[in-house]
């Protein structure tokens, strides 16, 4: 079964990886364009091309699968399946309906719920026990499909956006492989979706990673955890931005926003007020800085007693 490969970022590159390991026949990678990044905007490859490009599999990278020169080069292409991995692009109907098993997509969340661009981070941020990864059909709805496989994990009261990527990039690649494997056997089942139990992970904008002192410590928490590394959660302290990223909610109590406790000493924290609870600060990312502990931020004196974060 001739596979076509779609995805752009590591979770699509670690799909790829297994999928080849595991003797799947992938002969075609479709993948964004290269973009620049860093400070000095170098020209960059998305992780599944660069993974594509060691594997020695041909890379294609369309602006848009929507004038027509896409069909073509399925055509040329005759892919048996389309896989589908965080693409980031809506595949047109003309696509979907071309392969003969079909175009299959791996989401990372217990479908119906959590359709959408952000998954993962809303299921932490909603301060979910568990979440998981579904392989399903495709159609034109969003997320909408047919389900084949599902796989559940649970959310560590610890864990943050980074462990579940990790953990639903390993599981979510051998069900894929798995899936496959039923499918060309003829033995994948699909389940209808019941849309009445939807819920949608929009895309995770600057917003969104506003911290709010006048919320409770325990939703803060899940905040921080749900968009760390990044985009990272953050707040302003004498007029700079500063990242908090790792944090423990306590029952200390105070005025919302403001530093009740400080402990310079070790790797150190501070404890900030909430609208319920407290959150004790182990580690940030001042403005224009590096990632550091609390307590170095504390000697530094960037931060003091009495402060308020906002």
């Amino acid at each position: 079964m001739k596979i076509m490969f779609m995805g752009t970022p590591e979770i699509s590159a670690t799909c790829l990886s297994r999928l080849v390991s595991d003797g799947h026949e992938v002969t075609s990678v479709v993948t964004g364009e290269d973009k620049p990044r860093g400070r000095k905007m170098v020209m960059t490859p998305t992780a599944t091309k660069a993974r594509a490009l060691e594997l020695g599999i041909p890379v294609y990278t369309p602006r848009t699968l929507r004038d027509g020169s896409f069909d073509r080069l399925l055509k040329e292409l005759s892919p048996d399946l389309i896989a589908v991995v965080a693409y980031g692009k809506i595949l047109p109907k003309s696509v979907i309906d071309f392969p003969k098993y079909g175009c299959i997509n791996l989401h990372v969340s217990l479908l119906p719920r959590y359709r959408g661009a952000a998954p993962m981070q809303r299921a932490i941020i909603e301060g979910e026990s568990e979440t998981g990864v579904t392989v399903m059909y495709m159609n034109e709805g969003l997320d909408t499909g047919d389900i084949i496989a599902v796989e559940r994990f649970p959310i560590g009261p610890l864990d943050d956006f980074e462990a579940v990527h990790d953990r639903s990039a390993d599981i979510g690649s051998r069900l894929l492989s798995e899936t496959l494997r039923e499918i060309e056997a003829g033995r994948a089942k699909r389940t209808p979706q019941d849309d009445s139990l939807a819920t949608y992970a929009a895309k995770i904008e600057k917003a969104d990673c506003k911290l709010d002192f006048t919320l409770s410590a325990k939703k803060l928490d899940y905040l921080i955890r749900g968009v760390t590394p990044i985009p990272g959660a953050f707040a302003y302290l004498n007029g700079k931005m500063l990242k908090i990223n790792k944090a423990t909610p306590t029952d200390a109590k105070g005025e919302c926003g403001r530093v009740i406790a400080l402990d310079g000493s070790g790797d150190g924290s501070f404890t900030v007020a909430c609208g319920e609870g407290a959150l004790k600060v182990s580690s940030v990312i001042p403005e224009g800085k590096g990632k550091m502990s609390a307590g170095d931020f504390i000697r530094g004196r960037k931060i003091n007693l009495g402060d308020i974060l906002e």
